[in-house]
Formats: structure tokens, sequence, C-alpha cells
């Protein structure tokens, strides 16, 4: 039996990085970031940076969040890289200080690019870490520096401002000052670590490149001294409640540990993966409720054309009633086709009533006008006796109004209960409810499909 979707896990797909180990290539994600995604309620799911990955990532659908994180610099030619004030004396002195950043990996490149795109144009939530963040800029037409040393600190260093972003003698113990923006989400998530005038926190740094230009639909939630943006995100894509959530974060917030006991440095270091994995479950939870949505019947050529005359008569019955017009010779052959309709309903509703042993049901049959494929049947007033008159002439038969009007009111007070009780639940008992009772809306239209297949078959 497969399982229900609405009870397995989100997934989140997270790129390896390679690396060499006993001469053969090793792909790995780090442990922190599994860990995180884990806890906070989510599946991660690796996609293993081998030739032709980017071809095939269709293959790991459903993708209801993205993660990216470490890797090597990105390849140049994949944005508006100026590397004319590099001497081949410079290139060469940044791939020797940076030698096991400046490897390119163009096939992790092509992955991380498409699923960063895929994300955009899908509302997927995206959290970029690091190098994630680049990736993110660029897909949306941002560029960076190549060399922040070379192509930032020089100038900031005349400022007063050089900011060390890369220390390999104390790799993860080094720290640097960011200044956080107001009113954006990591403001958020650093409120009580920060002090309101200045606004800063002290971060890990692990990288050689940075936002240089960044794409227009982000807004910086952090910088460096130095003016590097440290972190950003899309205002209009950021609600972890509605399952949105596009960001980018240059340093790691799930490194930002004590080498002592490894608490986190700050309580706002691990909301990044925590409202990153909201969105996710809010995400997954939007995508199984469309999915489930019950979709428009569809009918062959024969009974399309039954369909349709049906509407037809129910509509110029509608009219007659509406207008009181009476019935003409032109109009009698087209109504014939909804009488014979409400015969067939009658006479199922007569069968199903006997199996139920029911003798003296306290029934209405009010006249329904149907609008579409789905026979949506509609109206629920009192009629009036000139209507009733109308009505049986077409087949229905209205029965015990005075009933029909006390079960009104007792709806209306029904109505009334459910919604105060409705009023208390909240986001997450709501979506459950929604997504069982669009199912559960599925299966009837299913169901009632069916048998009105069955009902004009057998009139035809």
């Amino acid at each position: 039996m497969a399982p229900d979707l609405s009870m397995i896990l989100p997934r989140v797909l997270i790129v390896s990085r390679r690396t060499v180990r006993k001469n053969k290539f090793v792909d790995f994600v780090g442990e922190y970031h599994l860990d995180l995604i884990v806890s906070y309620g989510a599946v991660p799911v690796i996609v293993p940076r081998v030739s032709g990955v980017h071809l095939l990532l269709e293959s790991f659908e459903p993708i209801h969040g993205v993660l990216l994180c470490e890797g090597e610099d990105i390849d140049p030619s994949n944005y508006d890289a100026e590397t004319s004030g590099f001497s081949p004396e410079d290139l060469e002195e940044i791939k020797k200080l940076h030698a096991s950043d400046t490897a390119i990996d163009r096939e992790k490149d092509s992955i991380e690019l498409r699923l960063a795109k895929l994300c955009l144009e899908r509302n997927i939530p995206y959290l970029g870490i690091c190098r994630g963040s680049q990736v993110l800029n660029i897909a949306c037409g941002g560029s960076l520096y190549q060399d922040i040393e070379k192509e930032l600190s020089n100038k900031s260093s005349r400022e007063g401002g050089q900011v060390m972003h890369l220390n390999y003698e104390n790799y993860d113990g080094h720290r640097h000052i960011v200044k956080v923006v107001k009113d954006t989400p990591l403001h958020q998530w650093f409120r009580d670590s920060l002090d309101e005038e200045k606004m800063e926190i002290s971060v890990n740094s692990y990288h050689h490149q940075g936002v240089k230009r960044l794409a227009q639909r982000f807004v910086p939630m952090a910088f460096a001294p130095d003016g590097l943006i440290e972190g950003f995100y899309d205002p209009d894509a950021y609600h972890p409640e509605e399952g949105k959530f596009i960001m980018g974060l240059q340093f790691h917030p799930e490194r930002m540990r004590s080498e002592s006991n490894d608490e986190f440095d700050y309580p706002g270091c691990a909301l990044a993966y925590q409202e990153f994995v909201k969105a996710v479950i809010a995400h997954q939870k939007k995508l199984y409720a469309t999915e489930n949505t019950p979709k428009p019947v569809k009918l062959d050529k024969e009974l399309e054309k039954k369909r349709k005359s049906i509407v037809r008569s129910f509509s110029i019955a509608k009219d007659m009633y509406s207008t009181g017009n009476g019935r003409t010779a032109a109009k009698e052959s087209e109504l014939e086709a909804g009488a014979q309709f409400l015969e067939v309903r009658n006479r199922q509703g007569k069968n199903l009533l006997q199996r139920h042993s029911i003798s003296k049901p306290n029934l209405v049959y009010p006249f329904r006008v149907i609008y579409n494929a789905q026979f949506t049947l509609q109206a629920n007033t009192a009629l009036s006796l000139q209507q009733q008159i109308r009505l049986k002439q077409m087949g229905a038969t209205v029965r015990n109004a005075t009933s029909y009007l006390d079960q009104l009111k007792m709806n209306e007070e029904r109505d009334r209960l459910a919604r105060a009780i409705i009023g208390k639940m909240s986001i997450e008992q709501l979506s459950d409810k929604v997504a069982f009772y669009q199912k559960m809306a599925q299966l009837c239209s299913e169901a009632l499909e069916q048998k009105m297949h069955d009902a004009l078959h057998k009139d035809s």
C-alpha cells in the first residue's frame, strides 16, 4: 500500500561537495546542516555532484526546499566578472593562496544554478549559506568580487574599514563584526543579542569572494565594516508560515559554536534553519492541497453534448421562474432534457431511501441549477406555490417545506458553532483540516462523476 503523502516529511535538497580521499572522489555534506534540517522536521536529500545530474533534477521531485552551502569558487563565466584589474601574477597568487577554493567545479555550478532558478520559478523555499548565497545572487543577475582582499579590502583599508574574511590559522575560531539592518529577518532572529544602537554581532568567515552587485530583487540584511553584504533576502518572498523563504547568508550560523561545549554563539543562530524548515513544511502542505484539489470532470463528446443540453434546459427553466414567462412550444423540447434528468435523480433518491428503510423522509427537492461539468447543485431557498407547480411539471417534488425551514435554522446554528471552534484553531490544525477535506472532496467528486455517468447512460 502506498504511503499517504501527507504523512511523509518534507524533502530538502542539498548538493554535495566533492573531495579526494585515498585517491578517490568522495561526495560529502557538512553534518551540522543535516542535523539541523532533521531536528526541525524535514528530511535532507543529498544530490550527488556527479556528471549529468543537472539534467535529472526532476527525478528528485517532490522538492519542498533547497539548501545550498559550501563549495569552490563559482565559474566567473556565470556572471559579469570584471577581471581586467587582475594581472596574470595576481590571478596566480589568488590560486595559490586559496587552492582548495579556486579549483572551479562546473558540474556543481550547473546543478546549483539550475536548482536556484527552479526555486525562484516555483517559489520553493531556498536558503543559501556562503557559496549558496553567491549562487542565489548570480541566478538573479548579480555579480561577485573574485577576490575580496584585492578588490575591496585594499580600498577599505585606506578608509579604515579593512576586514579579514578568511583566516587559515584560526579557521573556525575567527570572527568579525557585521552590522545588522533593522526590521529584517536577521534583526528578528538576533534581536535579544543586539544592542539597538550598534546593531552588531560577530560572525564567522570562510570566504575570499562575496557579493559585489546585489541582484535588484534582494534587500541587504547585514554589512561588514568594509561594506561587503553579509546577508540578503527577498522581502516579497519571505513569509515562512505561508511557505515563502528566499535568503542568502555569507556567514555560517550553523558553525557559530563554542569550541568547548558546541553551544551556539547566539540563540538566533539556529533560527535561520528553524524558519527555513517552517517554510518548507508550509510549502509541502500547499503542494499537497493543490495536488488533491478536485479537478473538473472530463466528459466524452456524447456526454458533453448531453451535459450542454441539460444545462441549457435548466437555464431556460430558471429564466421562466425568475421572469414569470410561461412555457412555449419552442422551449418545450429544450425543457425535456432537464425533466428527464430530474426523473432519473428522483428514482435514484427513492431507491436510496428504500435501501435505508426510510418511509417518511423530511426531504425537500428544490429546483437546482447546474452550472458546470460537475453538476454543482445550488439554491437553498423555500419555493413559491407557482414555482412548485412548475417544478412538478418538470418532475421535481417539493415536500415538507416547514421541515426544510427548520432544518435551515438548525444548519445556521451549527454553522455559527463551527465558526467559533475553527476560530480557535492554529494555522497547522487548519492546514491539516483543509488538506483532509480537499481529499474528501476529490473522492466525492470521483464518486459523483461515476454516478452521473451511469445515470446518463442508463437514461439513454
